[in-house]
């Protein structure tokens, strides 16, 4: 069977000083540290190509954040930034706005708590899944026909989406604390395929050294 590794690019810090949350809002743009995140991963995606990794094909969310995270490790491998809508962050009720206790205790806003599980204040956790796993498919397929077997490639997307299209892969339930979810920023979640079966899943850092002061309020 042929091998194909499709690794899941969050994006790096974003400009937020008002600390909402950001969703699919628009010009969103990452912050100089996040610009230097994007670099170190680009740099770290040069140090594979160079020692034999065929990244062969990059994807990205359209939104700024995904973009402008994908543009260094573009330049990197010489390769053209391919964007799919459906890598694009969660929806989320909350989405411009800051998400506190007090906003969450507010009685106008109990009717989307009603079910966690789902979630209720947003897009079904297997809809994202859903959506995510199936541009993973079509970008395993089109690594396979540029590079052949063990061809790699890039998708540049964000936490939750990311995380949730994970715990899919490991076959775990996909309600969960976010405060807990293995997806910093500028971090690659690697989903390794034996053919179109996922037979290993790794977790990686490269911007690792940016991340202590990093802003945490997450997209989604």
């Amino acid at each position: 069977m042929p091998r194909v590794t499709v690794h899941l690019l969050r994006h790096g810090e974003v400009f937020n000083p008002e600390g909402v949350l950001y969703g699919r809002l628009p010009e969103f743009h990452l912050s100089e540290r996040g610009r230097a995140m994007a670099a170190l991963v680009a740099d770290h995606l040069r140090q594979k190509a160079d020692d034999g990794a065929k990244l062969v094909h990059l994807v990205a969310s359209p939104l700024t954040r995904a973009q402008e995270t994908a543009q260094p490790s573009a330049a990197a491998l010489g390769l053209v930034i391919r964007t799919d809508v459906r890598i694009i962050e969660a929806e989320n009720h909350f989405e411009g706005r800051k998400v506190s206790r007090h906003e969450i205790l507010r009685p106008k806003n109990w009717p989307y708590f009603w079910n966690p599980l789902r979630p209720s204040w947003g897009e079904p956790y297997k809809q994202q899944a859903a959506r995510v796993m199936e541009a993973v498919h079509d970008v395993r397929r089109r690594a396979l026909e540029l590079g052949g077997d063990e061809a790699e490639a890039v998708m540049v997307s964000h936490q939750l989406p990311i995380w949730v299209t994970r715990l899919t892969a490991e076959n775990k339930p996909l309600w969960h604390d976010p405060r807990r979810r293995e997806c910093t920023l500028a971090s690659l979640t690697s989903l390794v395929f034996d053919g179109e079966v996922i037979a290993d899943v790794r977790y990686s850092e490269p911007a690792a050294s940016l991340l202590p002061g990093a802003a945490t309020t997450p997209g989604a």
